[in-house]
């Protein structure tokens, strides 16, 4: 029996990810028009477009080539972003999952920067790790977009290198360009220390959100 790309409910104390579904598709509308000038390098659906993107989506996960994911701010209860396994790798065996990448990530202006991502990265890898039993798990974004850069190597990937012309450029204004890539990755090898390093960056905005709400912290 060969390796199915499964899409369970991930759910942690910022986030849940829910299986990408068109419920989802009027809180992603708003996400996506909070703050256009945010996605410089990154394609992300107009209003008008989050029908089609997940239909588009949707077929990747049929062909058993993407985990879609809709990202779920708990304390809205609203989707404020989208993100996904995909690209899986088997091993010769066919049975069993190598390699994976996680991408088409983009989440809402008012998300960023508030643990969510963190968080969303964090299940995600510890599914492909721990789960899966992957060896090593990829990143990648266009090298010229330095704060996508920073924060995946805050979550703890290791840069292999700058790919020329590895992909269509997703910046607006480059359609039909190829674009240089920066290659990321975490081997199994290293899933601890990230792993760790992760849960405590998660902690810290757990933190920072009781304080802002007044709430004590848990003893």
């Amino acid at each position: 029996m060969g390796f199915t790309l499964g899409r369970p409910v991930l759910e942690g104390a910022l986030v849940r990810l829910e299986p990408l579904e068109h419920r989802h598709a009027a809180d992603l509308a708003v996400a996506a028009e909070e703050d256009r000038g945010a996605y410089r390098f990154t394609w992300v659906p107009t209003a008008a477009e989050v029908g089609g993107y997940i239909d588009a989506q949707l077929a990747r996960a049929a062909a058993g080539r993407l985990a879609p994911y809709a990202q779920v701010d708990l304390a809205s209860g609203r989707a404020v972003g989208a993100t996904a396994s995909w690209d899986p790798r088997l091993w010769p065996d066919g049975d069993r999952l190598c390699a994976i990448e996680v991408g088409f990530t983009w989440l809402a202006a008012s998300a960023q920067g508030a643990g969510v991502n963190t968080e969303a990265k964090y299940l995600l890898f510890r599914h492909a790790f721990e789960r899966w039993g992957v060896a090593r798990l990829d990143l990648q974004t266009d090298a010229r977009n330095g704060r996508s850069r920073a924060a995946i190597e805050r979550v703890g990937a290791r840069c292999e290198g700058v790919l020329r012309n590895w992909s269509p450029s997703r910046a607006p204004g480059e359609e039909g360009r190829l674009r240089d890539s920066a290659l990321y990755s975490i081997t199994a090898e290293e899933w601890p220390g990230c792993r760790a390093g992760l849960e405590r960056r998660i902690a810290r905005s757990l933190e920072r959100r009781r304080a802002a709400a007044g709430a004590p912290a848990p003893h």
